[in-house]
């Protein structure tokens, strides 16, 4: 059964061709609130017809933090792919995963997504960090339960608006400088930015399983999202790096709830 699987971000949107754990083709498009029902499906139709894994599918999960988005896609579902079963993450959607916040309905359905991939796919308790529009840390117990996290400002944002607020400063490509003491403006800023966050990241990570109680090396670190290359391998505590992390989830979801 190959699923199209959609994670709609902020920024981006990400579908892929899904089959039994393994993301046979893949895509990021811009996330635009102006595209319509019609214009996603022409671009859907396009991206899957040109895939080498074949233009069959036989199944939609999709989740989604931008409603504007998410109400074009429901539109596009039922006129443009009514034959096709799916399922949209959201309230009263089996997803197996208890929510223990003090509003679960307040937890995006990308980050439930992922600590239902994370507590199948990985043994023990999990530190989800998805670096995105904005870096989030979800945490997962030993028993797939979701018991908070932390959100802080992602690292392209903080870049944008460094670049924007600082008069003599401008916005540079997103790369590991030759040295954390820089010679100049852009490797400087390049610095702060990558050597700053994968601190960033080290420290809340530390600070998280102090919290939880359990000795270190028991804990899987999973690092997922469009910007987790630039400082993934900056950090000491990833144990691993899971690109697909969402999509997976999604097939999981939809298995629940076919």
């Amino acid at each position: 059964m190959t699923l199209l699987c959609a994670d709609i971000g902020n920024s981006h949107t990400v579908m892929g061709l899904v089959l039994d754990g393994a993301v046979l083709d893949h895509w990021r498009v811009a996330t635009d609130e102006r595209r319509t029902a019609d214009e996603w499906a022409v671009l859907l139709k396009g991206l899957i017809r040109d895939s080498t894994v074949g233009d069959r599918i036989t199944g939609i999960a999709v989740c989604a933090t931008v409603p504007a988005v998410l109400h074009e896609w429901r539109d596009m579902l039922t006129r443009h792919f009514g034959t096709v079963p799916n399922v949209v993450v959201e309230p009263g959607v089996r997803t197996g995963v208890p929510v223990l916040m003090d509003n679960p309905r307040e937890v995006g359905a990308d980050r439930v997504v992922n600590a239902l991939a994370a507590a199948t796919l990985y043994a023990g308790p999990s530190i989800v960090v998805d670096f995105g529009t904005a870096t989030t840390f979800d945490v997962v117990s030993i028993r797939g339960e979701y018991i908070g996290g932390a959100i802080s400002p992602g690292i392209d944002i903080s870049l944008e608006a460094l670049g924007r607020r600082g008069a003599q400063l401008r916005k540079v490509e997103l790369l590991r400088p030759r040295t954390v003491i820089a010679k100049n403006t852009v490797e400087a800023v390049q610095s702060g930015v990558v050597f700053g966050f994968a601190s960033q990241v080290d420290g809340i990570v530390t600070r998280m399983i102090e919290e939880l109680g359990v000795l270190r090396e028991t804990v899987n670190v999973i690092a997922t999202g469009g910007l987790a290359p630039v400082v993934v391998d900056e950090c000491v505590c990833f144990t691993d790096h899971q690109p697909w992390l969402t999509l997976l989830g999604l097939e999981l979801v939809f298995q629940r709830n076919a």
